[in-house]
């Protein structure tokens, strides 16, 4: 069941601060604009939405574990070297996307954006190939 229950309540609440900030503040959650908003040059005046939501986002599974009193994600499977050059590749992969999945995926989709739809569609093409040549060619 938990395989189940967990991701579900994952997805309500995604949805929910998605919903949330949408409301409140008028803002589309995409972490990586959300982010970017906070790196130079940009503007101290909504820093505080940013950080705390920024701070959620890894706060949120800190509880959790915290909670059921045992992980749920899990630790990485990469080394920091593959991690930081594939942080690095996702942030090109955002700005030439003008978005990332928590934007065009989340959002995007939800106001039926047809952009978001096909950018969607391009994050999921561009990962299965990943997935597959990183397991069967490397």
């Amino acid at each position: 069941m938990d395989s189940l229950l967990y991701p579900a309540l994952g997805g309500v609440i995604i949805g929910l601060a998605a919903v949330t900030l949408m409301a409140l503040n008028g803002r589309v959650a995409g972490i990586s604009g959300i982010f970017s908003g906070l790196l130079p040059p940009s503007s101290t005046s909504d820093a505080g939405w940013r950080l705390a939501f920024l701070v959620g986002l890894v706060a949120g599974p800190i509880f959790v574990t915290l909670a059921i009193g045992r992980e749920t994600i899990g630790a990485p499977v990469a080394s920091v070297p593959v991690l930081a050059i594939a942080g690095l590749l996702v942030g090109v992969g955002t700005t030439l996307g003008s978005g990332c999945t928590s934007g065009h995926g989340v959002c995007g989709i939800a106001s039926l954006s047809m952009r978001s739809i096909a950018a969607t569609m391009v994050f999921i093409l561009l990962g299965v190939v990943t997935v597959a040549v990183t397991r069967h060619l490397l």
